[in-house]
Formats: C-alpha cells, sequence, structure tokens
C-alpha cells in the first residue's frame, strides 16, 4: 500500500511539473520594425519610479529583482498610448530573493552584469521602443523593438496605461522572453549539450511599470 501510496505522489508531481512548464511560453519575436526619422527623446519618464522586473528560473529554484531606467517617454494623445522609449540601465541590475548584505547577493549580480550573461561593460543598456499599439478586451497589445545586448527584436505585450494626477503609468502584464534569442548563452540548452541539471531556464519573466513625472 506504501508503495502504491508514493507512486501516485510522484505521478502528482510529474503531471503538476508538466502542466507548470507547459503554462511557461515566450513571447514570438520578430524581425526588427523600421522606425524612420527618429526624434529627441521627450524624456518624461520618472525614473525614481519606473522599473524592469525580471524573474529567472533554474531546476533548483529562482532569481527576481528589478533594473531601473535611465530615461524615457511615453507619448499619448487625447489620453491613449501613441507610443513610447523605455531605455534601461543594465548597470543597476538588484536581486531582490537575496539580502542585500548577503555575500550571494553580489556574486549573482557581478555574474549577471558580466560577459557570460548581460555584458553591461560593452552593452550598458537595453531598450523598449514602442512601435504600434492596439486595443484588446480592456488591455493593449502594445508592439515595440526590444534591444537586448546586440541584438534586437519585435514583440507584443500586454499592457494598461492609467493617469491620475498628472501622471500616467504604463504597466506591462508579465511576459516571458526567450533570452537564447539575445545571445545570452550562459547554460542555456539552446547552446551546449550536457548541462544535466545544471542549466539555467532560457525562458526570463519581464514586466514594466514606467511612470511620467508629475
Amino acid at each position: 500500500m506504501k508503495k502504491v501510496f508514493l507512486s501516485l505522489i510522484m505521478v502528482a508531481l510529474v503531471l503538476t511539473a508538466c502542466k507548470s512548464e507547459s503554462s511557461k511560453k515566450a513571447i514570438e519575436t520578430k524581425e526588427e520594425v523600421k522606425v524612420e526619422g527618429k526624434k529627441t527623446l521627450l524624456n518624461n519618464v520618472d525614473t525614481t519610479a519606473s522599473v524592469l522586473n525580471w524573474k529567472g528560473t533554474k531546476p533548483t529554484g529562482s532569481h527576481n529583482g528589478i533594473v531601473n531606467l535611465l530615461k524615457g517617454e511615453i507619448v499619448l494623445e487625447n489620453g491613449n498610448l501613441k507610443g513610447g522609449e523605455f531605455v534601461v540601465d543594465m548597470s543597476t541590475i538588484t536581486v531582490l530573493d537575496i539580502p542585500a548584505d548577503n555575500e550571494g547577493n553580489g556574486k549573482l549580480v557581478g555574474h549577471l552584469t558580466s560577459a557570460d550573461f548581460f555584458n553591461i561593460a560593452t552593452f550598458p543598456t537595453s531598450k523598449f521602443i514602442i512601435t504600434s499599439v492596439e486595443a484588446n478586451e480592456g488591455l493593449l497589445n502594445v508592439t515595440g523593438n526590444l534591444t537586448i545586448k546586440d541584438v534586437t527584436k519585435s514583440i507584443t505585450i500586454p499592457a494598461t496605461i492609467s493617469s491620475v494626477g498628472g501622471v500616467t503609468t504604463f504597466s506591462s502584464e508579465k511576459f516571458m522572453v526567450n533570452r537564447a534569442d539575445f545571445n545570452v548563452k550562459y547554460a542555456s540548452k539552446s547552446f551546449f549539450d550536457n548541462l544535466k541539471d545544471k542549466f539555467i531556464d532560457d525562458l526570463m519573466e519581464m514586466s514594466f511599470v514606467v511612470k511620467t513625472k508629475a
């Protein structure tokens, strides 16, 4: 009876893991949308209140944190989102799930900013430039060019826009980006064989919260 009970537990765990893994799906990346006649950035974003949230996973757990914006703009027309650009300062990568005074925090930040991952010495910023916006059942389908390292791809993410007290907030839903599409190769099964359980998932969870200056 004990063996049967243990077998049922193992089956349940496997099914749960499969369900969890199947719910993770990367958003589609397409070729960069060419934008003609780039204008001067409005720079109306409050960088002290705007962040890119991130989460990475591996077989033994996960890490999460934020990255600050360096500058940016949100472009509105009659209260509707018409465009925008968010420039992310990769030197501000912060880990939130490990105490700041823990040695492991500094080691992880150092690794993420190194050439193994985002190579901020060569690529100090990432960027998201909105190219089109479509309404979709209470949300906005926001299409834009996402640049990470030396790769730019067009993606579409669900988001909302709201304005209160003279401050406009752009909030995206969580979305999954395949880091392999952007040449982030460390411990990726897309680039290396025989990693066994030492791999890091290719899918990165991200979301934006961007606020304008009052």
